[in-house]
């Protein structure tokens, strides 16, 4: 397994008026450049059934800029520009290769303001980053250091509806390294009363973070709506409900994190339901607690911190009847409503619907890891295999 890794270390930082500025209009132009080039293959192939390639949109570019409408792209730097139209044509190579939906042109208001420079469009040394076009260096919070004696590959700067800055480097991190193996196997099933249940009998409660903050962050709603559009009143009343929502993520974020990172450590294997989140806040009672629980954030920390340290991550098939298997004689009940959080069996032993379900994820996904198969619910679905390995 390969030791060294691509790792992206993010920090903090306030640049001066003329940094803002000059990264503002760096935006602007690199979300302009973007819809152009995304107009310009939309229109050849609507027209003209043409694929355009990113060759194609660079030469476009260069004419541009040489226009007097958009003379203004010579002012910032060119290769957050470039930047733009290679992830335009990775967003079409996801479409066409049915990975995603067709690319969507950037919003001033909503898309995420960023810009991502490569080695040469900045200078990183002793301590210090300098981007093109800048006469001083950005004055970031230094958190935490990094890698000894490596250099970003590319730097990504952005700002979030709260409007705080953030600079992204992309390094090598030979610190990754696989833990020792343990042979702990553990399930783990996902829910809202509580988090986690593991197949150890141990309940993670359910932090709730927009609960704690939902009296706030209605207020500031309240007063946002009814500011007048495009009033300064309205701009600051904006950015407090932003700041709410980036505390609730900040929190939600942070908790995850120490849940998978301990989760990783102390198991070898680890089996997870492959739930549709997607489908499942299609139910208005429940979309805001399930958006809340961030059980898709749960299932990408889990999978990219497993393969960086050697674990194995099983995720079971939806449709495998976790809560109404008896874990103790394999009896399968015809019903289980959600209220019902404890049951007994034909053969006389009683489960935690969690705890049992929880068992039940672990014993199907080391009958994968023992027999390299899938285990089929027990359900008239053929077709549908209910563990799979899941893949780097």
């Amino acid at each position: 397994m390969t030791t060294h890794v691509k790792r992206a270390f993010r920090y903090r930082f306030y640049p001066t008026d003329a940094q803002a500025a000059e990264l503002s209009r760096t935006f602007g132009c690199v979300r302009k450049v973007y819809n152009l080039a995304l107009a310009a293959r939309t229109e050849a192939w609507v027209t003209r059934q043409e694929r355009v390639s990113y060759n194609q949109t660079s030469a476009m570019l260069t004419a541009w800029k040489k226009t007097e409408d958009l003379a203004y792209l010579n002012e910032v730097s060119s290769v957050p520009l470039q930047q733009a139209l290679r992830h335009l044509q990775a967003a079409f190579s996801h479409f066409f290769g049915k990975r995603a939906k067709y690319p969507r042109f950037k919003s001033r208001k909503k898309s995420r303001r960023s810009a991502e420079y490569t080695t040469s469009a900045f200078r990183f040394r002793d301590g210090e980053l300098r981007l093109a076009k800048m006469s001083e260096p950005l004055r970031i919070v230094w958190s935490r250091s990094l890698p000894e004696g490596v250099s970003p590959s590319t730097v990504t700067v952005s700002q979030d509806a709260a409007g705080r800055w953030s600079v992204s480097l992309l390094c090598d991190d030979p610190g990754v390294k696989p833990l020792p193996e343990n042979g702990n196997a553990v399930g783990i099933d996902a829910g809202l009363e509580h988090l986690l249940t593991l197949s150890t009998g141990e309940k993670i409660a359910n932090p709730r973070h927009e609960r704690r903050d939902r009296a706030a962050l209605a207020k500031a709603q309240r007063r946002l709506a009814k500011k007048e559009k495009g009033s300064a009143n309205r701009a600051r009343a904006r950015l407090k409900v932003a700041k709410i929502h980036a505390r609730i993520a900040d929190r939600r974020r942070d908790t995850l994190h120490k849940l998978t990172t301990r989760l990783v450590r102390e198991n070898q294997t680890i089996v997870i339901e492959d739930l549709t989140v997607r489908n499942m806040v299609k139910n208005h009672r429940l979309a805001r607690a399930i958006s809340d629980a961030a059980w898709s954030e749960f299932r990408s920390m889990l999978e990219y911190k497993a393969q960086w340290s050697g674990r194995e991550v099983i995720a079971v098939d939806r449709w495998f009847p976790s809560s109404r298997l008896c874990s103790a004689c394999n009896t399968l009940q015809d019903t289980m409503p959600l209220h019902v959080r404890t049951w007994t069996c034909d053969c006389g032993m009683t489960h935690d619907r969690d705890v049992n379900a929880a068992h039940n994820l672990l014993a199907a996904g080391l009958a994968v890891t023992v027999c390299g198969a899938g285990v089929r619910p027990q359900r008239s679905t053929p077709d549908r295999q209910s563990a799979t390995k899941q893949k780097p």
